[in-house]
């Protein structure tokens, strides 16, 4: 069983609130995703985010296939971090923490996803050439978005 990781670190000249204030809310992530994605929010964006929170999605990753992905948040330290597991969705295991630090001039963003691909050794063959570069991609888009919204350090 291979377990990958992605770790991205990304710096704001916002304050923590600010960016705690859009992480920390479901539904800005229609706004970092990648248009082709589709993404959709179904259900469970309606409060502020809190451990147990469950949210709904459909997304569409890759050719056109419709996903519907669910989440559940499971650790909120506000302003600090938090933690969104899948339930239900795309990967055999996704764990997604979401750290915000005060640095000088702004805040420094750090992503760290562990991971599983399905389909055993035939996911683990594809993943350098499907499922590790989407990452990336839709990470890069992130990112870019964010400096759009919130201007470069």
């Amino acid at each position: 069983m291979k377990i990958y990781q992605l770790h991205k670190k990304q710096k704001l000249p916002i304050s923590v609130e600010k960016a705690w204030s859009f992480l920390s809310n479901p539904e800005n992530l229609k706004t970092i995703t990648p248009d082709y994605m589709c993404f959709d929010i179904l259900s469970g964006f309606d409060r502020p985010m809190y451990p147990g929170q469950i949210i709904q999605y459909i997304v569409t990753p890759i050719l056109g296939i419709k996903t519907k992905w669910v989440t559940e948040i499971t650790h909120v330290k506000d302003l600090h971090y938090f933690v969104d597991e899948q339930r239900f969705g795309p990967y055999a295991l996704w764990h997604h923490k979401h750290f915000i630090k005060a640095i000088d001039g702004g805040v420094e963003m750090e992503d760290i996803i562990d991971y599983k691909v399905p389909m055993g050794w035939l996911g683990q063959l594809v993943h350098p050439f499907i499922v590790k570069p989407k990452l990336e991609e839709i990470f890069a888009h992130r990112q870019k978005k964010l400096i759009e919204l919130f201007g470069e350090y």
